[in-house]
């Protein structure tokens, strides 16, 4: 099992296929789903193939999602990371995007944006990359308050399968000048 970061409460690790119960927590929540444009899964059958398909990121790109696990329970909260976008999205492919998505309870505790601090961290520290991206639903006022929390900066709106997201970047320099105290 591959550790990718460590926050004072988080640790950000792989997805294992023994996260199934978690995931389908997770997925299963039409909560969650709101401002995905998605539906939400049903079955864990469709779970498997989540984890399937991210831990194929992690060999084809060396990156993908990231587990989030409480340090004192060891209960999985939900996902955070980075992916690598091959795929065309607002005129931007070949590119790192920060993400997140977590568990119904543990919404409001600060957790995204203490996992969104530790995923850019490693983007700049580790991939060393130069930008990383973020989009979010216009209407999903929690995930459009921690990117900008956490430094990035608003670029546009765009459409995205119907529905207006907003577009998101930072640089390097931005989030040196942005990063907590560790």
């Amino acid at each position: 099992m591959k550790i990718f970061a460590e926050t004072e409460r988080l640790i950000l690790r792989e997805i294992l296929p023994t996260d199934i119960d978690g995931l389908f927590e997770l997925d299963s929540d039409p909560e969650v789903h709101r401002y995905l444009g998605n539906k939400p899964v049903s079955s864990k059958d469709e779970i498997v193939k989540v984890i399937n398909f991210i831990r194929q990121q992690y060999i084809d790109n060396g990156i993908g999602r990231w587990a989030i696990i409480d340090k004192q329970t060891n209960e999985f909260i939900g996902w955070t990371g980075l992916k690598f976008e091959k795929n065309e999205t607002n005129n931007h492919k070949n590119y790192y995007d920060l993400g997140y998505r977590l568990i119904k309870k543990y919404w409001g505790k600060g957790i995204a944006t203490e996992a969104a601090f530790a995923s850019l961290e490693y983007a700049f520290d580790k991939l060393n990359t130069d930008y990383v991206y973020a989009m979010a639903d216009c209407e999903n006022e929690g995930s459009n308050k921690i990117l900008k929390k956490v430094g990035l900066k608003f670029i546009k709106t765009f459409d995205l399968d119907g529905i207006k997201h907003n577009w998101y970047k930072i640089d390097r320099k931005e989030f040196e000048n942005k990063k907590p105290n560790r």
